[in-house]
């Protein structure tokens, strides 16, 4: 049986279109023929929305589109049964292109997304908030040209406790180098080229990535903070314990999409009702079934489920 869940907003700020194809070589010069493409609906908070659709739960989107392409995307969400909120935009939604070679090696290309204008950021957070009634995710790169201080009005707006955080960028740092006194995030998430470029310094071991979450929590960044440290799964520090999982071994097809699978998947345990380490433990199995998967594709319900049970899930000293 299924639990209940509390609702979940994703919050894309800037989708993709993405395209995943297959080429023998990339090299420079000569034309270069792609298989026939594949389209997904892409963007850090819609393909949130996506893994969570796909592990049973539900979710909606909420999702600046524009344009021709902005038209395309929606009616691929729409294919896929993803409830969608459209806020929208002026402009074409920008593509991003997913390419692997014959070696299984992958190229990604992005492009940047419209800009936007002050007024269009408040009529965000206004939209946004109005959509909000439980666990709140944003996730993915901010559009051009926006406030870096966009999120932490977002956070403040919706108050303590209630929004998960997986950017990058300016709006990541402006995070973590000014704390918010009378709100913070229910959970900040990076990555271990994130963590080390705001560290400093190498993140070597497991012990390095727990000591910087753990200076992070101190300085009241988030209630927690989650790095992702890739084959070697991902530490959780906050009020309820410090824990590292880590997956089982896979065979890794694609790197696209992990991120946002685990997001998924550790939201949708949270708004379960799930402990912290045990959404930690769904998370981390969420981004291993992802990598098993070609393109852009995210992680399948099956394979989370058997990889779940293989997951390595320790507490961590203080």
């Amino acid at each position: 049986m299924v639990s209940e869940q509390q609702p979940i907003l994703t919050v894309t700020l800037n989708p993709a279109l993405d395209l995943s194809a297959r080429v023998s070589a990339m090299q420079a010069g000569p034309k270069l023929r792609l298989s026939a493409p594949v389209w997904e609906p892409g963007g850090g908070g819609v393909n949130v929305a996506r893994a969570i659709h796909a592990l049973s739960g539900s979710a909606l989107a909420w999702v600046a589109l524009g344009g021709a392409s902005g038209a395309r995307h929606l009616a691929l969400l729409h294919e896929q049964g993803v409830a969608t909120h459209v806020f929208d935009v002026t402009g074409d939604t920008r593509q991003s292109w997913a390419i692997t070679d014959d070696e299984d090696r992958q190229f990604r290309l992005q492009l940047p997304g419209e800009g936007w204008t002050d007024a269009m950021a408040a009529q965000a957070r206004i939209d946004i908030v109005a959509h909000a009634k439980g666990l709140v995710v944003l996730s993915g790169s901010q559009p051009p040209a926006l406030s870096a201080e966009f999120t932490q009005d977002l956070v403040k707006d919706l108050g303590t406790g209630r929004v998960i955080i997986d950017t990058s960028g300016p709006a990541l740092g402006q995070l973590i180098d000014h704390p918010l006194d009378r709100a913070r995030p229910l959970v900040i998430r990076l990555d271990q080229a994130e963590a080390e470029a705001l560290a400093g310094q190498s993140l070597a071991s497991v012990a390095d990535t727990h000591a910087f979450a753990k200076a992070l929590c101190a300085r009241g960044v988030a209630e927690h903070v989650c790095v992702a440290r890739g084959a070697d799964g991902s530490v959780l520090v906050g009020a309820g314990g410090d824990f590292h999982c880590r997956p089982p071994g896979v065979s890794v097809r694609s790197k696209v999409g992990a991120g946002d699978s685990f997001t998924g998947a550790f939201t949708l345990a949270l708004a379960r009702g799930t402990s912290p380490a045990e959404a930690l433990r769904l998370g981390t199995a969420a981004a291993a079934a992802a990598v098993m998967t070609p393109g852009t594709q995210l992680c399948r319900a099956q394979d989370v489920t058997r990889l779940t049970r293989e997951c390595t899930l320790h507490s961590m000293g203080a």
